[in-house]
């Protein structure tokens, strides 16, 4: 079952005097499963913003639409299902943390016997328990961005969208985050994620978008985007392994590897890569490690938007 269904978004904006127009999105179509981490990526003005915009009612498309829950968009009621972090998130600063939390929770209509336990439980979960009672005025933007995540929760949402939920959170705060997004996945709660730090979506996420200008490049998970095809690392006890394949008129295509050491190979299929190992083992060589090589998932974006800027022009 999917959590998300965007099917055909369209989205044109045009000046005072109607002559230019901007298409921000243009005829994107994904799924996002139920109970998944899913990561939207993609440089400024890629059309990310608009996209969660859409989806969650606070502007139209202009063709196309979405579906949340199998309901549509356009039903009101959905967003009592949906949880919400954006960027630059700001609360009034003479409220406390815990104060924020109990405003958002009657916004969301929680019930008011239940809402004391349950900001208690939140801001525990985020670690704000020591600083529920101080005001926003005195919080850190980590501290910011871990109330943010508590307010997103309050009304125990089915979807959850967070935009940078990261952002200038130190490291043991961004793993104490990842281990809250993967509960919640547990729980069987899905999130939309939308960062700029891409070694954190990397991390967490098991599905993610590339968008660049509207346009929707590339979907898959991590692991099927950022490995390369027919490329392999190969770990061997040889010395000399290259001039040995010259000696004996082969024509593998090995490169040492300048930083991990070992061997990386390109092969056009199985049946070549087997042909290798055979040749490894006529020798007697010890081999520890047979690896497919993968590329960085920042590496991935940048080859792609690069790649479709060309394109575009």
């Amino acid at each position: 079952m999917n959590a998300i269904e965007i099917i055909g978004l369209t989205k044109i904006y045009f000046s005072s005097g109607g002559r230019k127009k901007v298409e921000a999105l243009k005829d994107v179509s994904f799924e996002v499963a139920t109970g998944s981490i899913f990561g939207l990526l993609g440089p400024n003005g890629a059309g990310k913003t608009t996209l969660i915009k859409i989806i969650l009612g606070i502007t139209h498309p202009t063709t196309g639409t979405a579906m949340l829950l199998n309901t549509s968009i356009d039903n009101y009621f959905i967003r009592r299902k949906i949880g919400y972090l954006p960027e630059n998130h700001k609360y009034p600063t003479y409220l406390t943390g815990v104060e924020v939390l109990k405003y958002f929770g009657q916004l969301a209509g929680a019930e008011p016997t239940s809402l004391k336990k349950k900001t208690d439980e939140l801001l525990e979960l985020v670690k704000l328990s020591n600083w529920k009672k101080n005001k926003i005025k005195t919080y850190s933007k980590g501290m910011m961005q871990r109330l943010g995540l508590a307010q997103a929760l309050i009304n125990d949402p089915e979807i959850i969208f967070l935009d940078e939920p990261t952002d200038g959170v130190d490291p043991i705060g961004r793993k104490e985050i990842r281990d809250i997004l993967a509960d919640l996945k547990a729980q069987g709660k899905t999130i939309f994620l939308n960062s700029h730090l891409l070694s954190e979506v990397e991390l967490v996420t098991d599905r993610i978008a590339i968008l660049n200008k509207g346009v929707l490049l590339k979907i898959g998970s991590v692991t099927e985007l950022t490995e390369k095809k027919e490329e392999y690392k190969i770990s061997v006890d040889a010395e000399n392994l290259i001039e040995e394949i010259a000696s004996s008129g082969r024509s593998f295509h090995l490169k040492p590897q300048k930083i991990n050491g070992g061997y990386s190979i390109n092969v056009s299929g199985d049946e070549e890569l087997n042909l290798f190992i055979d040749f490894l083992r006529s020798k007697n060589y010890l081999i520890k490690e047979i690896v497919p090589l993968k590329s960085s998932l920042e590496d991935l974006f940048i080859n792609i938007v690069n790649e479709s800027e060309k394109g575009m022009k």
